[in-house]
């Protein structure tokens, strides 16, 4: 584990204080919590991201026709 040093206005230090001790941790912990969630999130949405631009499905109609909208609204009110 690596040391770092930040520069945070007074009012975020102030904030970053109350909330480390709300959470019964250090400023440290909190901030280095902070950033590794940051890290899972943007992998996550990379990872889908990926995902999407991988998938090669192609949603086109077979050529039957849509139902209309009385058909649907039909459908829904037999189904209750």
């Amino acid at each position: 584990m690596k040391n770092v040093t930040i520069t945070v206005d007074d009012a975020a230090l102030e904030w970053a204080r109350i909330e480390a001790a709300k959470r019964n941790t250090s400023v440290s912990r909190l901030v280095g919590s902070f950033i590794t969630e940051m890290r899972r999130r943007d992998d996550a949405y990379v990872r889908a991201y990926d995902a999407w631009r991988a998938d090669t499905r192609t949603w086109r109609s077979d050529g039957s026709p849509y139902p209309s909208r009385d058909e649907t609204y039909e459908r829904g009110q037999g189904a209750t």
